[in-house]
């Protein structure tokens, strides 16, 4: 502590030396008051440092990167930790890692996102993901006091173009369906039940033989099964909450069929039939729930073989949607049914379906303006006797 001049003190403190860096670095901040408040104020910042509530503002972006990595991998889904640490392995720590915090602008941020559209022709989704990163990582800093503002607040990543749905027709699912089936009845029961329930692919995996609910035609989504380094994790849903979603008579039938299989697999390799054993698994004791990737891959594979083109594998999820809203389902049955968070996401997603949707109504209400006849003669049918 020194005293630049009368009334103004000059507080340094050494910072401990990180793993990352050669030298350990300084903090220096400078007070007004009298001795006495310049020497509480030390003792304070003294504390701070020692919690490891402060640093310098000269440490690099790519230990902040690091750091917050670490902080955040047990709070956030293992799909998009592994995702998050890619983007920064492969793009931000290259670019911007020993890019010292003080100089993490917001023009500095908006000059990266240019650049990644300009130089590598990286889609805005791709940037936005790096934009919730950096956000992410700039927000924690300034709530560890690394920082005092978030620069990525402000940045303007590009804005995204909605991705038009366009699910596959019927008969086309029908043909796919039938193909799964010829080439391996396991496979085409769970896009049997992916089509009927408009389940995500990980919850699919994630169905255990207890979640089965074969006297109530039912099914329940209880967890998901992510793909991690090295493997697979099993995990809560995408909204943390469980769904009960019935089946038809066809998919209650085709999911019979699959477990007569699984129980004589189970009898041929010498084992007991685990009622609580995954339901599509690559063991005959039913522990290893199949890999997500795996089946994208099938599906891929799949779609080649009956020359079907463009079609991806969540699209069997878009499919059950649009189908159940032109059939005049309740946006609040589709939307508890795919599990969003509530009815706003659903009527968000399908917007554009649902205008055309609008469309056939204002067909139907013209038609019967202009045949009151026949509206009269509807009437008088559903009227009470």
């Amino acid at each position: 502590m020194r005293e630049r001049r009368p009334g103004v003190w000059e507080l340094i403190v050494q910072l401990p030396r990180e793993p990352t860096r050669v030298r350990a670095g300084q903090l220096s901040r400078t007070v007004r008051g009298t001795k006495r408040e310049a020497q509480r104020a030390l003792a304070g910042l003294i504390g701070e440092v020692s919690a490891g509530k402060v640093t310098s503002t000269a440490t690099p972006l790519g230990e902040l990167l690091a750091r917050w990595l670490e902080h955040v991998s047990e709070q956030l889904s293992p799909t998009t930790v592994r995702e998050y640490r890619r983007l920064v392995r492969t793009m931000i720590d290259p670019d911007l890692g020993t890019l010292p915090l003080r100089r993490v602008t917001t023009q500095r941020i908006d000059a990266y996102y240019a650049s990644l559209t300009r130089e590598r022709g990286l889609s805005p989704a791709s940037i936005r993901h790096i934009h919730a990163v950096l956000r992410g990582a700039l927000g924690q800093a300034v709530r560890w006091g690394w920082i005092s503002s978030n620069a990525a607040v402000s940045a303007s990543p590009p804005k995204l173009r909605r991705r038009e749905i366009t699910p596959p027709p019927m008969h086309s699912t029908r043909a796919l369906l039938e193909a799964a089936d010829e080439h391996a009845a396991e496979f085409g029961a769970l896009l049997r039940v992916l089509v009927a329930t408009g389940a995500r692919r990980g919850e699919a995996c994630g169905l255990r033989w207890s979640d089965v609910d074969l006297s109530a035609s039912t099914v329940t989504i209880r967890r998901s099964v992510a793909s991690v380094v090295g493997g697979t994790v099993v995990k809560e849903t995408k909204t943390h909450s469980a769904r009960r979603i019935a089946i038809d008579a066809s998919t209650l039938q085709t999911l019979v069929r699959h477990r007569e299989r699984m129980e004589g697999l189970a009898r041929t390799c010498g084992l007991s039939f685990n009622p609580d054993g995954f339901v599509f698994t690559s063991s005959a004791d039913g522990s290893q729930p199949w890999h997500p990737d795996t089946i994208s891959n099938g599906f891929r594979r799949l779609c080649q073989r009956v020359g079907l083109d463009g079609v991806r594998l969540h699209d069997l999820r878009h499919l059950h949607a649009t189908q159940l809203l032109a059939a005049g389902v309740p946006v609040r049955t589709v939307s508890g049914r795919l599990g969003h968070a509530n009815a706003a996401t659903t009527l968000n997603v399908y917007a554009h379906f649902l205008e055309a949707s609008d469309r056939q109504a204002a067909d139907v209400i013209a038609s019967l303006l202009e045949n009151p006849a026949e509206v009269d003669q509807q009437v008088d049918r559903v009227r009470p006797r």
